[in-house]
């Protein structure tokens, strides 16, 4: 008797300390799971809500209420100026809820108040001009394979004619141009580019007399490249070729002095005699 309850005994111990240590393990898995858990939560990105758009949008086009949706952006990357509620987005004030849009944006993309016209301008090339600046289309020819110029890249503007003296030169007439529009996109294939560039009121007359007196070429400037251009560069056929052209120098001769003479006959002779000129 003693036997078996000793037994029953030894069995009832072996089943606790199992059963304790099956409850020890879970409560370690339990506690890796809550420590991984919390590794991904300190680790997760925080998101806000922004604005964007349901579809791709180009300079001078309207966007409405309809047009926009709300997203999930990273809040640590936000960019400068984006929308973040409706009021900055279509201000009360404004009875029209319409925005115009300069520069272009795709669905997806942080709408940002550089990418929009100030609230209530009118649609078209006046919401892209700056206050006290001018749109100036411009016809030209662009240099290099680099395909359609697009709105916000910067160009610089070379002029070739002929001067007065006959002299044909090309000079850098403007450096890093920011194109506002491109009305005509497809124009880069055939060499001639229309584009809308922003100048001041005296480079519109600078432009305009350009147009008129020669030809302009067109160069596109990097992205990000801040380097400073030297505002005299001229070149013409001799820098070119390299030809050296030298002054021809007419040196002056002087004149022999004037000389006069009398003549007397002694017999069948004619005798001369030299004597001073009268003035």
């Amino acid at each position: 008797m003693r036997g078996v309850f000793g037994l029953v005994l030894l069995v009832g111990m072996a089943l606790a300390g199992f059963a304790v240590y099956m409850v020890n393990q879970q409560i370690e898995q339990k506690n890796n799971e809550l420590a991984r858990a919390q590794q991904q939560r300190d680790g997760a990105v925080k998101t806000v809500d922004v604005y964007s758009v349901n579809r791709e949008f180009t300079y001078g086009e309207v966007i409405t209420s309809e047009d926009v949706v709300v997203i999930k952006y990273a809040q640590d990357y936000l960019p400068e100026g984006v929308v973040r509620n409706e009021d900055s987005l279509f201000p009360p004030e404004q009875p029209a809820k319409m925005r115009v849009i300069v520069l272009p944006i795709t669905p997806n993309e942080p709408l940002t108040e550089s990418k929009l016209a100030a609230p209530g301008s009118s649609r078209g090339l006046t919401a892209l001009v700056d206050p006290g600046m001018r749109a100036f289309p411009i016809q030209g020819r662009v240099t290099g394979g680099f395909g359609t110029l697009r709105p916000n890249d910067r160009i610089d503007l070379y002029w070739t004619g002929r001067l007065s003296n006959g002299r044909e030169v090309t000079n850098l007439l403007k450096s890093s141009l920011e194109i506002i529009a491109v009305p005509d996109e497809e124009g880069a294939r055939s060499g001639i580019t229309n584009i809308i560039v922003q100048v001041t009121p005296q480079e519109v007359a600078i432009l305009t007399q350009a147009q008129a007196s020669g030809s302009l070429t067109i160069s596109l400037v990097g992205a990000g490249d801040a380097t400073p251009v030297a505002s005299n560069i001229t070149v013409d056929t001799q820098s070119v070729t390299g030809e050296i052209i030298e002054d021809v120098v007419i040196e002056e001769q002087e004149e022999a002095p004037e000389v006069c003479y009398r003549y007397e006959r002694r017999g069948t002779e004619r005798v001369e005699f030299q004597i001073p000129c009268n003035d």
